[in-house]
């Protein structure tokens, strides 16, 4: 985040679970009196994965005039959130794309417009237009998926219960982030947290009570 301005508000506590944000990257295009506007949305959650975001699309584009950005990690009033006009006139490019951002009830999502320009200037008026117009339609097309608050819990139990505790793990939407077979197998799984009291409960009756579960961290 090299030019431009930029604004970031931290908050101390951590946003409320669920949200909305973006499922994956895109990328649209549009032309405005001659000027290319290369719009990108993408899923960001910390002020580092922004940096590293802008870097990959500025050498992606390096002969591009302009990467306008704006960003908003967490949601409601606990939220990161930065912007940068990026050397167009101060006031006509972030803060409309911030702007859009706010209201696309996404949370943990970077918007980067890219300009080519065309030969003509848009004026003041135009930018701001052009901006928030790219801005939205980006917002408008990215998939979405709802980010809900995971825990992540190790359990050892015997091989013979092995195959129906992956099966159990499916059924609830959970994922093995790690396996260890040795006198017993030791997994490490994360799985939504309002999902945590039943998947216990079915776990012990599943074993007879003959495991071991552990809790590790929340996100």
């Amino acid at each position: 985040m090299e030019r431009g301005y930029r604004a970031e508000n931290l908050m101390p506590a951590p946003p409320p679970l669920p949200y909305l944000i973006p499922a994956g990257e895109i990328q649209i295009e549009q032309v405005v009196v001659n000027s290319r506007f290369i719009t990108t949305a993408l899923p960001v959650f910390t002020v580092e994965e922004v940096k590293a975001a802008l870097s990959r699309i500025r050498a992606a584009m390096p002969d591009a005039n302009h990467h306008v950005y704006a960003y908003r990690i967490g949601f409601g009033s606990s939220v990161i959130e930065g912007m940068s006009d990026d050397g167009e006139p101060t006031g006509t490019a972030g803060p409309p794309a911030l702007a859009a951002v706010r209201g696309s009830d996404l949370g943990d999502v970077l918007v980067v417009i890219t300009r080519y320009f065309g030969g003509r200037k848009l004026g003041t008026g135009g930018l701001v237009r052009a901006y928030t117009d790219a801005a939205h339609q980006v917002l408008a097309a990215v998939p979405r998926i709802l980010k809900i608050r995971r825990v992540q819990i190790g359990v050892d139990l015997a091989y013979s219960y092995y195959e129906r505790l992956k099966r159990l793990i499916a059924e609830y939407d959970g994922v093995i982030d790690d396996e260890s077979f040795g006198q017993q197998v030791s997994v490490i799984l994360t799985l939504p947290e309002s999902a945590l009291e039943s998947f216990t409960s079915r776990l012990a009756d599943l074993t007879a009570g003959q495991v071991v579960l552990v809790r590790f961290d929340a996100e």
